[in-house]
């Protein structure tokens, strides 16, 4: 039975924190995610995991390396933003107007 669809309940953007520091052209290792470097000296690698074992393929690449695991975050389309303290922004549904 094939599971797999587009947009799969398990499917998400995630962070993944290491200690120590990557060079970008590691990103391509690690599934074409984004890759950046913090001033505190962590790297974090960011971008869409398509499900659970894809996930634990990563977290496998980052123990081959030997680079120490900080944190997984699932971030993105299943929890809202945090307010910044400003004026929210209005919905994309409710920012439409007709006119007419």
């Amino acid at each position: 039975m094939d599971m797999s669809t587009d947009r799969s309940p398990e499917s998400g953007r995630y962070e993944i924190r290491l200690q120590g520091r990557l060079p970008c052209r590691w990103a391509a290792w690690f599934d074409g995610m984004s890759l950046s470097t913090e001033d505190d000296g962590t790297t974090v690698l960011s971008g869409p995991v398509a499900d659970q074992a894809a996930l634990h393929g990563l977290l496998t690449r980052v123990r081959d390396m030997g680079l120490p695991l900080l944190s997984v975050t699932r971030v993105g389309l299943d929890r809202p933003a945090a307010p910044t303290g400003g004026t929210p922004s209005p919905s994309p549904r409710t920012s439409r107007r007709r006119d007419g």
